[in-house]
């Protein structure tokens, strides 16, 4: 038999931000702990609103199925002495474990043979330990910021006002500080706070829907969705798609009713960016626009209740975006009365780092890399670069940056429109930022791609320079976000440019500062740090493990070439041919792991099929070379596999180990030498 279970837990509202984490950990633990006491069941439901946590646990099982537990124990040869008589040892495991030594039972693992203790343990009944399991799961979930209430030890994301746990029709008794669990919920703060007694599992959800409560995220954010939607096209317009704004506002309220206010159109002089980050990060409105993708003065607020006096709830809210938008037009009129370039003035007065001096010192750093880049890369003009680095910070010092940061670049941009500045040099700041997150938009001009290359090449270089490295979860300047940063842009925009040398150059800007470590140190380490960040984006990309690894442990610093290297190795995997080079490889490599000399004197070779191999060697090498040059790498295999008919008749004919020392080492420096030809490719060591 089997029954539903529920467990709310009431509390104070908490933060959005919370909750999706919450309810992904109130999942995972509920499942943990109840496969940990060998309790069935058929499904695990987490649910919740800014009021509530809320496990469903569907078909749970009314007991324990009966199990048998077996222990081990000493050896036979400890446990047991030659007359076959217990010893201490066995003695005290069986004590140990409440049985008798006559009941311990012998069994071989990996053929030694131990005791086990073979204990029948049967099950007992649900209810009788599911108050300690729920317990356990309340008491087991963490919060970025937990607090404590009154005078009670338990740390929570808010204070627990009630608890309520069901199985099935049956109250199940727990207890956190001063709050005992019972069979009351209560469903809207405003629309409906009186105390609803909740007779069963399945009258649950039904009961607080009555109550101007929705439990299930995903119906209300649906919801939500369907009624923005709506009240846009009543508008005319189309609403802002914007996932985590919806699950930020589904988070917010238990009851959604949609609404639309508007603003004067005055406002729409302003860049739109401007007026959607004040909508969405300030009062979490969608904004909505024409079908033109033009910004339209109205927009979508959502109410945590239903329609009644809407009128006034628009009202207010048309009030406090009204002031928002004030302050944001007295910014942008102020910020454009002069031109971009005198907010650069400001730059020595603003700390970048206190080992790595003012912003003006970064833009001067950034400068010199991104013109080295340009010429690199063949892209862009000298001077279109040296302006677009000059003014790529300046936003930093204006009111609108000041007050909406992440408008940086992005107000940069406008500013330099509007300061006459050349279209080219006004994409560059913007896009010098990109990308920003994971998945977001690369740069797409010349200049763009180059200042956004040096901009993270400098503060990686930088920063390990002096120290500053992630540590585990902690990366308080984006260090890991900006090495993928490079990586994207390099492979995604085929850019084909030397990352050790472009290190090196930017360590040139660094001259003035003490460094911990010397530059090939910090170097060394840097590109690691790189690599793997680079190994995990060809994973993502379908890339196997091994393929990865191999062609990683090269000294290559070409990120394209990487990525060739692997595509051609992963296709020739999977060809006739692979079979054919890794014999090659496995027989000349395995033999020579520890000579590290590929000197030959063919002078001393004896037998025909070395002279052959070597003869055969001696022109592969030319011409695997001259492939590698060309980065024909299908090519270079392909000729490297030519040589598998003379190796196999190489070890047919002749033993390398043989006394003779001038010639062991003209076999093994020959074969040495095959098998560094083939890791010039890749090291093929490290394949599967």
């Amino acid at each position: 038999m089997s029954r539903d279970l529920l467990l709310e837990i009431g509390v104070e509202e908490m933060p959005s931000a919370f909750m999706s984490k919450a309810l992904d950990d109130f999942k995972k633990l509920a499942e943990q702990k109840l496969t940990e006491n060998r309790i069935n069941y058929s499904a695990v439901y987490t649910l919740g609103t800014p009021r509530r946590l809320v496990l469903n646990i569907k078909g749970l099982k009314e007991k324990q199925p009966d199990t048998t537990v077996e222990n081990r124990g000493p050896k036979k040869t400890s446990a047991f002495d030659k007359d076959n008589k217990p010893t201490k040892a066995a003695l005290g495991f069986a004590r140990a474990q409440g049985i008798e030594v006559d009941d311990l039972q012998i069994q071989a693992v990996d053929g030694v043979e131990y005791v086990f203790a073979v204990k029948k343990v049967v099950g007992v009944s649900s209810e009788a330990i599911l108050p300690e399991i729920l317990l356990d799961i309340i008491h087991s979930l963490s919060f970025p910021k937990s607090m404590r209430w009154g005078y009670y030890q338990t740390r929570f994301a808010r204070p627990i006002r009630w608890l309520l746990a069901l199985y099935g029709k049956d109250i199940i008794s727990i207890q956190v500080e001063n709050v005992k669990s019972d069979r009351i919920t209560y469903g809207h703060r405003f629309l409906a706070p009186e105390a609803i007694t909740v007779n069963s599992v399945a009258d649950y959800f039904k009961l607080l829907k009555k109550q101007y409560v929705i439990v299930d995220q995903n119906e209300r954010s649906s919801i939500i969705w369907q009624q923005v939607q709506e009240v846009a096209q009543q508008a005319g317009g189309i609403a802002m798609e914007n996932e985590e704004l919806l699950e930020e506002v589904s988070f917010l309220i238990e009851y959604p009713s949609a609404f639309r206010g508007s603003f004067s159109e005055s406002y729409l002089n302003i860049p739109p960016e401007v007026l959607t980050t004040s909508m969405i990060e300030h009062q979490r409105y969608f904004p909505v626009f024409d079908e033109n993708k033009q910004l339209l003065p109205f927009f979508i607020g959502v109410r945590n209740g239903n329609k009644d006096s809407l009128d006034i709830v628009r009202a207010g809210n048309e009030r406090v975006l009204k002031a928002r938008l004030e302050d944001a037009l007295f910014f942008w009129e102020e910020d454009t009365k002069n031109p971009l370039a005198d907010m650069t003035t400001g730059l020595a007065n603003v700390m970048f780092h206190e080992k790595l001096g003012s912003v003006a010192d970064k833009v001067e750093r950034l400068k010199k890399l991104a013109i080295y880049i340009g010429q690199e890369l063949n892209l862009g003009s000298v001077d279109l670069i040296d302006r677009a680095a000059r003014l790529c910070k300046a936003d930093l010092l204006s009111n609108m940056v000041y007050e909406f940061p992440e408008l940086q670049g992005i107000m940069g941009r406008y500013y330099a429109l509007h300061s006459g500045e050349k279209s080219e040099v006004a994409e560059a700041i913007l896009e010098h930022y990109l990308p920003r997150f994971a998945g977001d938009r690369l740069p797409t001009t010349a200049i763009g791609i180059v200042l956004a290359l040096a901009e993270r090449i400098d503060n990686l270089t930088a920063c390990f320079a002096i120290g500053i490295r992630p540590s585990g979860s902690q990366d308080p300047y984006a260090l890991r976000r900006q090495a993928l940063g490079v990586v994207n842009i390099i492979l995604d925009l085929n850019l084909k440019i030397d990352l050790k040398k472009l290190i090196d150059q930017a360590f040139k800007g660094l001259t003035d500062i003490e460094t911990e470590g010397s530059r090939d140190e910090i170097s060394n380490e840097l590109m690691d740090f790189i690599w793997q960040r680079l190994r995990g984006v060809m994973l993502e990309r379908g890339f196997s493990h091994d393929v990865a690894d191999a062609v990683l442990a090269l000294p290559v610093s070409d990120l394209g070439d990487v990525q060739l290297r692997m595509r051609v190795i992963q296709e020739f995997k999977a060809s006739d041919r692979y079979e054919d080079f890794m014999v090659v490889y496995n027989r000349t490599h395995n033999l020579t792991k520890k000579w590290d000399s590929t000197e030959v004197d063919p002078e001393v070779m004896i037998d025909e099929s070395e002279k052959k191999l070597y003869q055969h060697y001696f022109e592969v090498k030319e011409s695997v070379n001259d492939n590698i040059i060309k980065r024909d790498y299908p090519a270079a295999l392909t000729t490297l596999t030519e040589l598998r008919a003379d190796i196999d008749q190489f070890f047919t004919a002749v033993m390398v180990m043989v006394e003779d020392e001038k010639l062991k080492a003209a076999r093994l420096g020959m074969l040495r030498g095959i098998a560094e030809l083939c890791n010039s490719v890749a090291d093929f060591s490290k394949l599967n």
